[in-house]
């Protein structure tokens, strides 16, 4: 009994943490789906609202934190880093003629982009490294400076205690209701720390990380697709249509995840957003998408091989087409 005690505790920290305040529901997950979840890394999953994490547009910084510059950068000891890049989300570069990487980023500070283009600096003020199937994930405390000269986290929970942000090559639209919304812009000269609990963090503790391979095949499509999915972004154009804390199942044809439940088909998805989508959806209210054109037999796994990356199905439907 104890044993199942902490593992439901654990589970509904984790709703907590990661996706913010649960919204009301039709049916309320069973405590074998919560243990469900708790143990299995495929199948149920809970889905989010954010891109990114909540504290990257406060009042403060002024504007979206949309990315950060891998030029600029300097050490803890203050030398500038020459080289600096990302081989998965460690960091590498260059102390004068000196290696650096991992741990060597330790207080290392970086130059943040706002949106209106203004600037922010970065620190980093811890890196742990993960463990098993995740040794590739590399969590990073970061802090920006505010405007009075004190540091604050960059990535803070519902209850403004700090997260930790993985650090993922690239940049995105952070835009909302419009064309290129939600899109990853492959930009070679920034980075960006995902938040833990937010939509392009939590896709990689899915197992779509975009810098790995399957079978000779990338993840990186599969990790777009999954930012569209997590956020019910159907019509591609950065709107999520859906809210925190809700339960969704996806899978895969390249075997990251697997279908274990009997849900009702919700979407197929590829990176630029819903391929086709039916009234199971986790919306509250009807989607409807400009110049939509669903490709038909929505839900087919056959259309793995033709451009769909994941399907996703909810246990909800309570909205239509």
């Amino acid at each position: 009994m104890r044993t199942l005690q902490r593992v439901v505790a654990a589970c509904l920290a984790a709703v907590a943490v990661g996706c913010g305040t649960e919204s009301s529901e039709p049916e309320a997950p069973s405590l074998r789906m919560q243990v469900a979840e708790v143990v299995s890394p495929n199948g149920r999953n809970l889905n989010g609202r954010n891109l990114n994490g909540r504290n990257l547009n406060n009042s403060e910084l002024g504007g979206m934190l949309v990315s950060v510059a891998y030029a600029g950068a300097t050490a803890a000891s203050g030398n500038p880093l020459t080289n600096v890049r990302l081989q998965g989300s460690v960091f590498v570069g260059l102390d004068g003629p000196n290696p650096v990487t991992g741990m060597g980023f330790n207080g290392a500070r970086f130059v943040g982009n706002l949106g209106d283009g203004s600037a922010v600096l970065l620190r980093v003020d811890g890196i742990t490294q993960g463990s098993g199937v995740d040794s590739d994930l590399w969590s990073y405390q970061v802090s920006y400076q505010g405007s009075d000269g004190g540091w604050r986290a960059v990535c803070q929970d519902a209850s403004g205690g700090a997260l930790s942000a993985i650090a993922v090559a690239g940049r995105w639209n952070y835009l909302q209701g419009v064309a290129g919304g939600g899109a990853k812009i492959d930009d070679t000269a920034a980075f960006t720390f995902a938040c833990e609990g937010a939509a392009i963090a939590k896709c990689m503790h899915f197992g779509y990380k975009p810098w790995a391979t399957v079978n000779g095949q990338s993840l990186a499509g599969h990790h777009q697709a999954c930012t569209r999915m997590v956020r019910a972004d159907f019509c591609g154009d950065g709107a999520s249509h859906t809210t925190d804390g809700q339960w969704v199942n996806l899978y895969d044809g390249v075997g990251v995840q697997a279908d274990t439940e009997s849900w009702s088909v919700e979407a197929e998805w590829n990176e630029a957003g819903a391929r086709c989508f039916t009234s199971e959806t986790r919306a509250h209210e009807p989607v409807t998408c400009a110049g939509f054109n669903p490709i038909p037999d929505c839900g087919s796994t056959s259309h793995f091989q033709s451009g769909t990356r994941l399907i996703s199905e909810s246990p909800y439907g309570t909205s239509g087409l």
